[in-house]
């Protein structure tokens, strides 16, 4: 795929190296409260990340998309997100000269913004080759910065109805300058605050085999940046120092804050298998390799007692078999419908969270992503609001929960049958309210949905509910819980009888059409059951049941109306490998019997559409064994079993292989 070498490949190589230690598990040190440095060393090597808002031009008459940029307006590049790595050697008279590299990539496209044009123009990239020159006043740095810069633009052909005809792409050369400042937070974590001005020169498209003028892309870009940095060691990794060229990431020594990230890269692919016909949405029956990468960062932040706020940004590339398309239950649960050549940059989520203990017993809580290390009331309410994934709150599952580590197959790790509230990736905007008790919970909560099915845009003129119970329990000492969820959506979807009666009245009428015109408000409500239970140590079961109504198009996640699923988890410490995890499952997947005659009479669902249905169950196999090479790194081999894909007994079956490299911190 294109961009995986600077990417994915970089990320995966910095964390195998620089990140977990890998030959040993590094212990955990507590949280210390200390106020930062009044003197600190800024000679180190050093790596981080970044989150920025790019705007600026292209040049006259370039039509550059509009990107998103969350609470700030659509511009050129949106909300960037990215990587940088440097050398810094501070003077006896406190000068600071320093030598960085980084890479930033643009947000999606803010479809609410785009219209139509003859073609468009974007960047793809944007990296820098800078020395810095900096003053240390003790654990503050301010600085000036120029160098090399480069970047990939391209532009795009588009249709009437835009969709893309053709591409022509080009790597640009150019400079930056800037300032900025840095401030250590402790003796390996710094922040800084940056802005930086790029001139990436001229570079002329000729589109004149489409009969189009030419066009000139001159990037003229400015770029304010807010970056987080960890001190790898106190030299350049030269070794021959007599400090670890390699070492883990320490805690940051406050319990008032934390960081913590994630990189997983994941290869799918399958043999060719029967596929008689195909249609808009069919898995292709030739056989196909794809891929997909992403790399996140966790920030907590306490505010006071009880509050505290979370950051997810995140960077993703890559596209899932099919680009997300012909399965019921898909493969990858990291493929998001919106895939990207290019690594692309979200802020996945922005969260809220306040929590008023109760009294009585408190439990600890450990460090970890979303949340900061500490005690907390077992007794309690907690309210949440922001951008999130309903998933992060409800139907959750100790062995079947995250495709990053745990089940790939959206099936196995989902009530599928929930049509939960999302854009392309997975998220939605609402409030979670929870009330816990020590053997029981219960939590609710609303959240926007898209402004259509499979829409990137979220709205609150329509919005979804769900309410959870969860029970906890012990069986012969082994703990385990039942939850069970009851949800309803109104959207804007199209229903199905109402399509089915128009072609029977008119057989020359398109279904599909007919659907998109005949969208209006409707609703779709459902429950799912789901249980977890640790049978012997290290061993668990686990066991899926979900129903929703099944009368109007799938708004969100995918086209199942009815799905059963089960499997058991098992650590490797039977086998002297405890890091490792062996899991086997399977799953069930079903329509309602509007949605199969939809689809029967050349339907196309959210995921599926073969053009013609032989109806017949989806059925899913899946087995996996996840080998730890570190602490830190694991390394899982993934085989799915696929039985009548899109419930079309006419094709398949299909076998999916998959490998996935998942490190973390």
């Amino acid at each position: 795929m294109k961009g995986t070498f600077t990417a994915a490949g970089a990320i995966t190589a910095l964390l195998t190296t620089a990140y977990p230690g890998l030959a040993a598990d590094q212990p955990v040190r507590p949280f210390l409260k200390s106020p930062p440095a009044t003197s600190h060393d800024w000679t180190g090597t050093y790596f981080g990340g970044q989150v920025g808002y790019g705007f600026g031009a292209l040049g006259s008459g370039t039509h550059p998309l509009p990107l998103q940029a969350v609470f700030l307006p659509h511009s050129l590049l949106g909300l960037t997100g990215g990587f940088q790595a440097g050398y810094n050697r501070q003077l006896s008279n406190r000068f600071v000269l320093g030598a960085e590299m980084d890479v930033a990539f643009p947000g999606p496209l803010d479809q609410a913004q785009h219209r139509l044009t003859p073609f468009n123009t974007s960047l793809d990239y944007l990296a820098t080759a800078r020395g810095r020159i900096g003053y240390a006043f003790g654990a503050l740095m301010p600085y000036v910065t120029g160098g090399a810069a480069w970047g990939q633009t391209h532009v795009v052909i588009n249709d009437a109805a835009g969709n893309a005809l053709g591409k022509k792409t080009g790597t640009q050369l150019g400079w930056i300058a800037g300032i900025g400042a840095e401030y250590a937070f402790d003796r390996n974590w710094s922040g800084k605050v940056e802005y930086n001005y790029v001139d990436l020169g001229k570079r002329t498209y000729s589109l004149a085999d489409v009969g189009l003028p030419d066009v000139t892309a001159a990037p003229r870009l400015h770029l304010l940046k807010a970056g987080l940095n960890y001190k790898l060691w106190d030299t350049l990794p030269l070794g021959g120092s007599g400090e670890p060229v390699f070492k883990a990431p320490e805690m940051p020594q406050s319990s008032n804050w934390n960081v913590h990230g994630q990189t997983t890269l994941i290869t799918q692919g399958y043999p060719s298998f029967r596929a008689p016909y195909q249609g808009a949405n069919s898995l292709p029956g030739r056989s196909q390799i794809r891929e997909t990468w992403t790399t996140s960062a966790f920030i907590g932040l306490r505010l006071w007692e009880g509050g505290e706020v979370y950051f997810n940004p995140e960077i993703a590339q890559g596209f899932g078999l099919a680009s997300t398309l012909g399965l019921g239950g898909f493969s990858n649960g990291e493929a998001q419908k919106g895939g990207t050549d290019y690594p692309r940059f979200r802020l996945q989520r922005y969260i809220f969270r306040q929590t008023f203990g109760l009294g009585g017993g408190q439990e600890e809580v450990a460090d970890g992503p979303f949340q900061l290390a500490g005690k907390r009331d077992i007794d309690r309410i907690t309210v949440t609001v922001g951008r999130f994934a309903v998933g992060d709150f409800f139907d959750a599952n100790a062995y079947a929960k995250d495709p990053r580590t745990d089940f790939m197959n959206w099936a196995m790790w989902a009530s599928a049958a929930y049509d939960f509230p999302a854009d392309l990736p997975g998220m939605t905007r609402g409030a979670v309210v929870e009330l816990n008790r020590k053997d029981w919970a219960v939590r609710a909560g609303v959240f926007q949905v898209p402004s259509k099915p499979n829409s990137d845009v979220l709205t609150s003129k329509t919005g979804g509910a769900a309410v959870e119970f969860e029970e906890r329990h012990t069986v012969f000492v082994q703990p385990g819980k039942v939850r069970i969820g009851v949800f309803a959506n109104k959207g804007i979807t199209g229903s199905y009888r109402d399509a089915l009666a128009a072609v029977v009245a008119d057989p020359a009428l398109d279904i599909n059409d007919f659907t998109a015109v005949n969208r209006r408000q409707r609703s779709k409500y459902g429950f799912y059951v789901n249980l977890e239970q640790q049978v012997m140590t290290d061993i668990g079961i686990f066991a899926r049941a979900s129903w929703n109504d099944g009368r109007n198009e799938i708004l969100s996640f995918t086209d199942i109306d009815r799905s059963l699923s089960g499997g058991v988890s098992v650590k490797g410490s039977y086998w002297g490998r405890p890091a490792d995890t062996f899991g086997l499952g399977g799953a069930v997947n079903g329509l309602s019997a509007a949605h199969r005659d939809y689809l029967a009479a050349g339907g196309i669902g959210l995921l599926i559409g073969d053009g013609r249905l032989n109806y017949g169950t989806e059925r899913i196999l899946e087995t996996y064994y996840a080998f730890a090479l570190s602490k830190a790194i694991t390394l899982t081999a993934d085989y799915q079993f696929i039985a009548s894909p899109a419930y079309n007994k006419d094709r398949g079956p299909v076998s999916i292989i998959s490998g996935r490299l998942h490190g973390e911190f």
